[in-house]
């Protein structure tokens, strides 16, 4: 659409090229849309760009093309029904939604899990965050015009789902966390699959950052672009890597420690570079980190005992009137859940603070003013968003 006018005028000043200045609000426009169907949006959702040249000065997020409900559903489910529904709410790193959904429930009827279940429950947290960034890692590269990353990395993801699927019977929807602890315990000689598919996917990241880190392209197009100031933090609500990207050394495994992860020898991944680049080098960080985690866990699990409490017919299972909010630390940031219960039968009210919500809709129309069309797409993959978190 050639020639509209622009709305929201008077938060754009004139494009200029250098040279001359050019008054955009008088003058020819173009608007561009990306998405949904793109490769560089991540998710079911799409931007309207308005663009001087090759530059954006207005961007707007358009979500809706999901058509959800996943609270609402809740409402109209008794509890043990609705896991099969929560961890639809993030399909690359469902677990969390399944373990803030039993944390909610335990806390609201009083059942205390035993040790050995939050051993596992955090085993398969941290390998659900490393399959998560593994995902991300290659559309990050992807983005910027690296296809052949996004090979080694989906590979790389696909033996993780293997672990995954000998755990629970599930490759990508676990629903191996519920009320009480866990489904199962871990199959025999599951750990030594695991160290073996942790070194694949180490020799894969050293490969990475040889051929990603290390390019002049990703570098000139990355630095500098979507600088996160560490004032708009607190004012964005953002958390997770696009904080401690730009300083901000917030990680709720830290900060507000739970399961075991108080047993733990680790520390927030940081830098101050704020960019795409520094977005980048700390969630790569992190897949490290996950690594050592798992391999922490593996060492000082308990070699037994039990791994679930008896619980109630859940399907006649009144919980206690009383409301929570339970978060925890996935791959974008803080991940939580608010849950009320009236003393009936199914939630009163259960909602989801998904990190996306912030960063895929208020903080991406800021970022992407000024940014070069052919960037949008890496600016937008590295904030790392899920936008059925959005449309819950």
């Amino acid at each position: 659409m050639v020639g509209d006018k622009v709305k929201n005028r008077d938060k754009f000043p004139p494009v200029s090229d250098g040279k001359s200045q050019y008054d955009l609000y008088s003058g020819k426009y173009l608007k561009v849309w990306q998405g949904p169907q793109h490769p560089g949006i991540t998710g079911n959702m799409s931007l309207e760009l308005v663009t001087s040249g090759d530059q954006v000065v207005e961007a707007r997020t358009h979500v809706g093309y999901l058509h959800r409900g996943f609270e609402k559903l809740m409402e109209r489910r008794k509890y043990i029904q609705c896991f099969p529904l929560v961890c639809r709410i993030c399909v690359p790193e469902p677990d969390f939604n399944e373990h803030l959904f039993a944390e909610c429930t335990e806390e609201l009827a009083g059942i205390t899990v035993p040790e050995r279940a939050q051993w596992l429950r955090a085993l398969t947290l941290e390998m659900a965050r490393l399959t998560s960034f593994l995902m991300w890692i290659g559309g990050q590269a992807g983005s910027f015009g690296m296809g052949t990353l996004g090979q080694w990395t989906v590979t790389m993801r696909d033996y993780m789902l293997d672990l995954f699927e000998e755990l629970s019977g599930g490759r990508i929807y676990h629903m191996y966390i519920i009320p009480g602890g866990v489904r199962s315990d871990i199959p025999e000689g599951y750990f030594s699959r695991v160290e073996e598919t942790l070194q694949k996917v180490e020799h894969v990241l050293d490969d990475i950052e040889l051929a990603l880190f290390h390019n002049a392209v990703f570098k000139k197009r990355a630095k500098g672009l979507g600088i996160i100031d560490p004032s708009l933090v607190d004012l964005y609500g953002i958390t997770g890597p696009n904080a401690r990207a730009s300083g901000i050394s917030r990680d709720v495994r830290k900060d507000s420690s739970y399961l075991i992860y108080d047993q733990l020898d680790f520390q927030p991944v940081t830098d101050v570079g704020g960019d795409a680049y520094a977005r980048t080098w700390v969630r790569f960080q992190e897949m490290y980190q996950s690594i050592d985690l798992i391999r922490q866990m593996m060492h000082r699990m308990p070699e037994s005992g039990p791994f679930f409490t008896k619980l109630p017919n859940v399907l006649h299972w009144k919980i206690p009137a009383g409301q929570t909010y339970k978060r925890a630390e996935c791959t974008r940031g803080e991940y939580g859940f608010f849950m009320v219960s009236d003393g009936s039968e199914y939630p009163r009210r259960v909602a989801v603070r998904g990190p996306s919500y912030t960063h895929a809709v208020t903080l991406m129309e800021r970022l992407a003013v000024g940014a070069n069309i052919a960037d949008v797409a890496g600016l937008m993959v590295s904030l790392h968003t899920y936008p059925p978190e959005i449309e819950r």
